[in-house]
């Protein structure tokens, strides 16, 4: 049985907002007036049916215009896509920023994630719903991380209204006189491009109860955030190879990009030619920056050797895992590398169309990569003849909506198209069968990034960097109980130690967790892991995206095992039985045991390991097969509980 919404009609304010990103609909099946020629038969579905990508993009107008989803608003934007008003449903409330109940137009996202819940996220949260009561007009929502770990603790005030303009657009649009905001697009490269600059965004970190309510009463007028290039410790190295042009080069600036070496990789590309280029990155030996570690030439030569057309690109910048903020810092501080490094992907892949995934948390990241692309189309560097050269390719922006499980590949795809974020079973890979069931390349943003000095230094000497295995440089996120939080840059190789002696870890260290969330901790005595996919594993740990959050004797163990439980839990799409019920378990598991150590415990502590063995063996995807590792780790090398 379907689910219909009955007589609700949608407002004047919801159909600009959607009109505004489809244009205005053609017949009264799309929900114009009605005509004599739309009483003798429908037209439009097909096309409207082909446009059913665009359902994320008009949920997200229609969120940044009113601030929630009426029931009225999503039965019209069913009539524009012709989507099933159950499967927009299941859509809209798939996603964390979205709400399909009233809400003020004002809603402060604090995070409560590992880091913040360390720096006081609690006592803040009290703080401010203490003080804003219902009558202020904002909303306190709890918020997972927001991907501003190094000035924990962090929040995110977003304003829904017509006359406001996000503050933190605004850097982008004044630097060379480009337009700022997000351009949603169009679908598989047809229909029109919109411009989202309705709703107002504030970033305060890190937080304090005066900043986060000063932040959430006028987002508009918020004290502008520290630059980008204050999360990177080691501005002005010589030796960064990642890094080096974060906080010596104007962001918003093309000129001053292409001065400090910027599109050198591209042309040597088109000198080379998609075959050469993916023999340098094979020969490079670069691997998935994301966790995996799966030979991105390799999965390059399998995108371009099939034959089907066409051929997709897409950058998976939806990093939320906790404790991750390094692919937030390479788009801020230097997002035309980003830019040129996707084109590149693209062309040795044969694609001619890419799109970002963005996380929906990262307003500053959506402006500057937003008037970077737009720059570079207009300067010939995107378009129907990049450089020149008779290459066409294009990129366009799709914002997440905050789900963690968005980052696994075929989820995101699923997001894309206008579907439930949730995993597909593998085979076919996406290499064959990815966006809209063609053959696609997925990499993330520092993956993308290391193929500029792959083609600028040469496959040799990049390889030289690192370890044989585990080759050139890696963005580490280090935050949590150390002196100077930030992303560090360090070649392959290099131990855990040096590391944290880099960030300035503080006394009395109870333990490190590596890679996040879905990763493991490790002993103060365990300080000489080296930092390779190999020795994380011989260690019995992970490197993960590159996490690294040190913990003091001051930090609560139990309540931080407590909140990786209960982001498992939220994050689970529910689509397989092992995830959707096991994280449940683990976490009233962790409940019962959080104050009673040894027999007491004893029980609870065997049944997390059963429900962590059932849910790493038959879970479809990452999220539910890592959900118990960290909880794993911190029983038997830490001994929580004991």
């Amino acid at each position: 049985m379907d689910l219909r919404f009955g007589d609700s009609k949608p407002t004047d304010e919801e159909r600009a907002a959607v009109d505004a990103l489809l244009g205005p609909p053609e017949s009264s099946w799309e929900g114009a007036d009605r005509s004599d020629a739309d009483l003798r038969w429908a037209r439009g579905g097909r096309e409207a049916r082909d446009r059913r990508d665009q359902l994320l993009p008009a949920l997200h107008a229609l969120n940044d215009r009113v601030g929630w989803i009426s029931e009225g608003a999503l039965d019209y934007v069913c009539r524009r896509l012709t989507v099933p008003p159950a499967e927009a449903y299941g859509v809209a409330t798939f996603y964390a920023m979205f709400s399909v109940r009233p809400r003020p137009a004002t809603v402060l996202h604090v995070c409560t994630d590992l880091a913040c819940t360390a720096a006081g996220a609690s006592e803040l949260c009290a703080a401010v719903e203490a003080r804003l009561g219902p009558e202020s007009g904002v909303k306190v929502e709890r918020s997972p991380c927001l991907g501003l770990c190094e000035r924990a603790p962090a929040c995110l005030a977003i304003r829904a209204g017509e006359s406001a303009r996000p503050a933190l657009e605004d850097e982008a649009v004044q630097a060379e006189g480009g337009s700022g905001g997000a351009a949603p697009g169009d679908g598989k490269g047809k229909g029109r491009r919109g411009r989202n600059t309705l709703h107002a965004t504030a970033v305060c970190a890190p937080a304090t109860p005066d900043r986060a309510i000063a932040a959430a009463t006028a987002p508009e007028t918020a004290p502008a955030e520290p630059a980008p290039e204050t999360a990177v410790p080691q501005t002005g190295t010589p030796a960064l190879t990642l890094l080096h042009r974060i906080g010596t080069v104007d962001p918003t600036s093309l000129d001053d990009y292409r001065a400090h070496g910027g599109y050198t990789a591209l042309r040597r590309a088109f000198a080379l030619g998609p075959a050469a280029v993916i023999r340098e990155v094979t020969d490079a030996g670069l691997v998935g920056r994301g966790g995996a570690a799966f030979p991105t030439g390799r999965k390059w030569q399998a995108t371009a050797a099939q034959t089907d057309h066409p051929h997709y690109l897409v950058c998976n910048a939806d990093e939320s895992e906790p404790g991750t903020f390094k692919d937030r810092v390479l788009m801020e501080g230097d997002p035309y590398a980003l830019v040129e490094a996707m084109t590149i992907a693209a062309y040795a892949t044969g694609a001619h169309r890419g799109y970002l995934y963005l996380r929906g948390e990262y307003p500053r990241a959506l402006a500057r990569l937003t008037h970077a692309i737009e720059q570079a189309r207009t300067r010939g560097l995107l378009g129907d003849d990049v450089l020149g050269q008779g290459y066409a390719f294009d990129i366009e922006i799709r914002r997440g909506a905050g789900a963690y499980i968005c980052g696994e590949e075929t989820a995101l795809f699923n997001s894309i198209e206008g579907h439930r974020g949730e995993p597909r079973s593998k085979p076919p890979f996406p290499v064959e069968k990815g966006l809209f069931g063609k053959p696609t390349v997925e990499n993330n943003v520092e993956t993308l990034v290391n193929v500029l000095p792959i083609l600028t230094m040469g496959a040799e000497a990049y390889a030289a960097i690192g370890t044989p295995t585990s080759t050139g440089p890696k963005l580490f996120c280090v935050s949590g109980s150390v002196a100077r939080p930030g992303v560090y840059e360090l070649p392959f190789g290099a131990t855990l130690g040096e590391l944290l002696a880099l960030a300035g870890v503080r006394d009395n260290l109870r333990a490190v967790l590596l890679g996040g969330a879905a990763g493991g901790f490790v002993r103060p005595d365990e300080l000489d892991i080296p930092l390779t996919f190999e020795g994380t594993r011989e260690a019995g740990t992970t490197l993960g995206s590159g996490v690294v959050m040190a913990f003091d004797d001051t930090v609560p163990l139990p309540r931080l095992l407590l909140r990786i439980a209960e982001f498992f839990r939220d994050e689970s799409c529910g689509q397989c039985v092992p995830c959707r019920v096991g994280t449940v378990r683990q976490e009233e598991a962790l409940h019962r045991i959080t104050d009673r150590t040894g027999a007491a415990a004893a029980d609870d502590i065997a049944l997390l390991r059963e429900v962590g063995r059932a849910m790493r063996d038959a879970s479809i995807c990452g999220l539910g097969q890592t959900a118990w590792n960290a909880v794993e780790s911190a029983i038997d090398r830490l001994g929580a509980y004991e």
